[in-house]
């Protein structure tokens, strides 16, 4: 996912601000790591630089 995503992405169920935390990055996309809500106190997953943005009553129980 590349960082620049950040200035469109919003959390899906409140449409509140993301908090972009990253595990693994490289020069040009992070890799691993999540995105926060505050509002929803709610983490979503990046996975091999996708970021899995469908709400948590959707997503797979991995």
């Amino acid at each position: 996912m590349r960082k620049s995503l950040m200035d469109i992405l919003a959390c899906p169920v409140c449409k509140g601000p993301l908090v972009l935390n990253v595990e693994e990055e490289n020069e040009t996309e992070v890799i691993t790591g999540t995105l926060f809500c505050a509002k929803c106190n709610e983490h979503y997953p990046i996975k091999e630089s996708i970021p899995n943005l469908l709400p948590p009553s959707m997503r797979s129980k991995e």
